[in-house]
């Protein structure tokens, strides 16, 4: 059972969620359901939550449970050194942040030796009491009572240090002081960055250059500077500091420790020691802290637009029905082709030498070595990779097509991660008698036939899709990862004939081990031909097909319904449907069943654990069987010709196709070697806080051209047309 106080901390983190759709999806996970399987067949239970509102709930929880075992922890901690008092229990029962939990605790923590601990162990704490009375006789006077050489007191100066230590310590562990200056920090505080004396020698290429004299608002700073600064700090060329008004948080303190008590001989006292308190305590653990939450946000930032630059690369348009040439680019070692059929298939593998520095003659024959593949194999599609030599390969290609009778498009692709892949065991074992570089050109070719079968077997950090992502916390990169391609996987569904051990391991419910269980029995046993078979796999359970079956696609198989989302609980109410519409399970997907489907009454089907969203899905997946959400995504823009960037001028109008989306904008290939920038003020005519609520990866877009610096080889492009 899921705790209401658990439920009520969680919701400081969630807009738009009701206590009610928490404990749901709670519940759900509780009795072993993945994500998908909610977002998609648990509708009813959630009230339609997708995958990221679910996921959001996940972390939040995680969250949560972590913040109340903290919270036990303290408590725990403070009763047994016999300090804890109801009220304190319940300021620790009420915090709402980890941070304020942590505030509470600081009194009462075990430290190691200081100075405060020892003028405490040497009697001076009654003292150190004494002078918050604010007494009006001489101060002298009584801390001569406690010198006492024995105890190393054995002036009234060292009673008096000693008491400065203690009071300084005690004010600097007042959790409501902390409070009040770290909330004025954030709100007022800035960040200071200044160049190192030796700084502008290591940075070489002047990649922090514009942080040499840098000042920001706290409040205002964007995740890629706070990264940025954090890189040039760890690197030794930047000197990053947050500045305050000191005098603020000194007129804090007047007002709560000492206010409108009248003189006394302890004011000045008490004023210096909560001035050596924020100086040597406060101040520096502070500027940790908020540069720390400032870190962790941009972290968090990052984490996100890595994610959904992932989401977007994996969810792009395949290229179906097509024969495709995919073109690793090289130098010296020749350029590596591969030719898939359009499943995916190795045809052909090839290698040519085009460039430098191979001789005239191998240069001159590489042109008919390639013609010679795509005639015999009637290849329309070229996959160029975009890394060493991809500039001269497209140049090649390019001038090879333009001499062919017939149409032959290319694109080119991002090899980002593809030879990490051609080397792994996965790669070997599919491939064994191919070189690695043989077998890049392969993955390259079946990018642009499914972007997501083929992604899904790369480290998606390699992808490259993101901003710092090699500075981000591995542990949320991969929970991001994880969920994001699981998210893609399953709203796309698979091909349970045709899917690598890889593509399946990322369907709801199945581990490694089951996707090579369920790839062995179709090896040894042929196409799967009906779902309920899947129950024969190895270690494939009952909770394990539950998840997994509405996920995985038969084509041609025994069921019709087998090529659909419908999970097979649901299938009682698909087959009611048909029947209620007069048609057939074999004329699913024509048009006149679609129409039959749309005229019914949905609502007489609608009883029970079905509801409306479940029976308008079924609806949905009987008037489109196996459809490809990607269908609908932008389609990859095809080249026939070249451009370089000496080429471009201001106020050139060309389609690019969208990189990768950052904080500040995005990069967009418009086919020239090196992608534009699109800053986020020229994203549109109104101001854009979020590139991402105007852009995607993948997306195609029109832009024009602002500015080109040849010698920096960069491209400053606009997405607002110029004004005449």
């Amino acid at each position: 059972m899921i705790e209401k106080q658990t439920v009520q901390l969680m919701q400081k983190d969630l807009t738009g969620i009701t206590d009610h759709q928490v404990t749901a999806v709670l519940n759900l996970m509780a009795d072993g359901n993945t994500v998908p399987f909610i977002a998609r067949y648990r509708k009813e239970a959630t009230g339609s939550l997708d995958e990221v509102q679910i996921q959001a709930i996940e972390e939040a929880y995680h969250r949560a449970e972590a913040l109340q075992d903290r919270k036990a922890a303290v408590i725990k901690a403070i009763e047994e050194a016999g300090k804890l008092t109801p009220k304190l229990s319940q300021q620790i029962q009420a915090a709402a942040k980890l941070q304020d939990v942590e505030d509470l605790y600081l009194p009462y923590k075990q430290k190691r030796q200081t100075k405060a601990t020892i003028a405490k162990a040497r009697g001076l704490e009654p003292f150190a009491r004494w002078l918050l009375t604010f007494p009006t006789g001489p101060l002298t006077k009584r801390a001569k009572q406690f010198v006492n050489s024995a105890k190393d007191l054995p002036s009234t100066q060292a009673v008096l240090d000693g008491a400065h230590e203690i009071l300084a310590e005690r004010f600097s562990e007042m959790a409501s002081v902390r409070n009040w200056v770290r909330g004025y920090t954030q709100r007022t505080g800035k960040i200071v960055a200044t160049v190192k004396a030796k700084g502008k020698a290591l940075d070489e290429k002047g990649v922090y250059q514009q942080f040499y004299d840098f000042t920001d608002r706290f409040k205002g700073m964007s995740a890629t500077r706070t990264l940025a600064l954090n890189r040039g700090e760890k690197e030794k060329i930047l000197t990053v500091k947050v500045t305050i008004d000191a005098s603020a948080v000194m007129h804090f303190f007047h007002f709560k420790l000492i206010g409108d008590r009248p003189e006394s001989p302890a004011t000045a006292f008490i004023e210096d020691a909560y001035a050596d308190a924020y100086k040597r305590f406060i101040c520096p653990a502070i500027e940790r802290e908020v540069r720390g939450s400032l870190t962790e946000a941009a972290e968090a930032q990052s984490v996100k637009v890595f994610g959904q630059n992932l989401y977007h690369l994996l969810m792009q348009a395949p290229i179906k029905g097509k024969v495709v040439l995919g073109f690793d680019p090289a130098y010296r070692t020749g350029c590596k082709l591969a030719v898939v059929d359009p499943s995916g298939k190795l045809l052909a593998t090839a290698v040519i030498y085009p460039h430098k520095p191979a001789s005239p003659r191998q240069r001159q024959a590489a042109a008919g070595e390639l013609t010679a593949l795509l005639e015999r194999y009637q290849v329309t599609m070229i996959a160029i990779g975009n890394g060493t030599a991809s500039r001269e390969s497209e140049q090649f290609v390019a001038a090879t097509i333009k001499q062919l009778p017939r149409k032959i498009f290319y694109v080119i692709v991002s090899e980002a991660g593809a030879s990490v892949y051609s080397a792994s065991q996965e790669a070997r074992d599919e491939f064994p008698d191919l070189h690695v570089e043989q077998r890049s050109a392969i993955s390259i070719a079946r990018r642009l036939q499914d972007p997501l079968a083929e992604l899904v077997k790369i480290d998606p950090e390699a992808i490259g899709v993101g901003q710092y992502q090699h500075d981000l916390p591995a542990k949320a990169m991969a929970s991001e990862v994880d969920a994001v391609v699981e998210r893609a996987v399953n709203q796309v569904g698979v091909n349970l004939n045709t899917a690598s051990y890889q593509l399946l391991a990322r369907i709801s419910g199945l581990s490694k081990t089951i996707a090579q269980n369920i790839v062995a029995y179709r090896d040894e046993n042929g196409p799967y031909t009906s779902r309920p078979q899947l129950k024969k796999v190895p270690r494939l359970g009952p909770k394990a097909y539950e998840q997994a079956v509405g996920f995985l696609r038969i084509i041609g198989g025994k069921q019709p319904l087998d090529n659909t989302d419908i999970h097979p609980e649901s299938y009682p109410v698909a087959k009611a449907l048909l029947k209620a519409a007069g048609v057939a399970a074999s004329q699913l997907g024509e048009p006149a069943a679609a129409t039959k489907l749309a005229q019914l009454d949905l609502a007489q089907f609608a009883t029970g654990a079905v509801g409306m969203a479940t029976v308008k899905d079924i609806v949905a997946s009987l008037t489109h069987p196996g459809r490809d959400l990607r269908d609908n995504m932008p389609a990859p823009l095809l080249r026939q010709d070249v451009l370089t960037m000496e080429d471009l001028q201001p106020g050139m109008k060309f389609q690019g196709t969208v990189r990768n989306v950052v904080d500040f904008g995005a990069f967009v290939d418009i086919g020239v070697k090196h992608d534009g920038l699109v800053h986020l003020s020229r994203m549109g005519a109104k101001f854009v806080r979020d590139p991402n609520t105007v852009v995607s990866v993948g997306d195609i877009v029109d832009v024009w051209i602002v500015s080109v610096d040849l010698q920096r080889e960069r491209i400053a492009l606009s997405m607002v047309a110029p004004q005449d």
